[in-house]
């Protein structure tokens, strides 16, 4: 029987450098696919908050567009002269009344019930037109 030779020290670099080559080209192949589903992960990430800065970029344009108008129909607002009209000194014909009924010496509660004035409005018009009696009159000028 042939006795086994034993291989050349060229052959078995040879051998050495193709299974190198293969193992180097598998670790590159799985290194490229990993590499790619990260990049393809981040892509997603990036575009799902690119979708996210879009729609609040949105919701901003529609606050300022509401805000232009608000300030576009103040400022027409603004430039328009108002007239306001103020009220006229003449005294309502039931001030006259309660005037004349104050002057006469009613108390604040007929002036109430005979010309519709309120609490506040009896007492002011009974206080400016009501006659004044003499310790009244006396603590007026006193005051003064």
């Amino acid at each position: 029987m042939p006795a086994l030779q034993m291989p050349s020290v060229e052959l078995l670099f040879l051998i050495g450098r193709a299974v190198f080559l293969v193992f180097s080209f598998v670790l590159a192949t799985i290194a490229f696919v990993r590499w790619r589903r990260a990049i393809l992960a981040q892509t997603g990430i990036v575009l799902a908050n690119h979708t996210v800065v879009l729609q609040r970029l949105a919701d901003l344009e529609a606050r300022v567009d509401a805000t232009n108008v608000t300030v576009s129909q103040l400022s027409e607002r603004i430039q328009k002269p108002q007239h306001v009209t103020s009220p006229a000194p003449v005294a309502t014909p039931g001030y006259q009344i309660a005037i004349r009924l104050a002057k006469s010496g009613a108390t604040r509660e007929e002036l109430i019930s005979s010309c519709g004035l309120s609490a506040g409005e009896a007492e002011l018009v009974q206080r400016l037109h009501a006659p004044q009696s003499k310790s009244t009159a006396r603590k007026a000028a006193n005051a003064a």
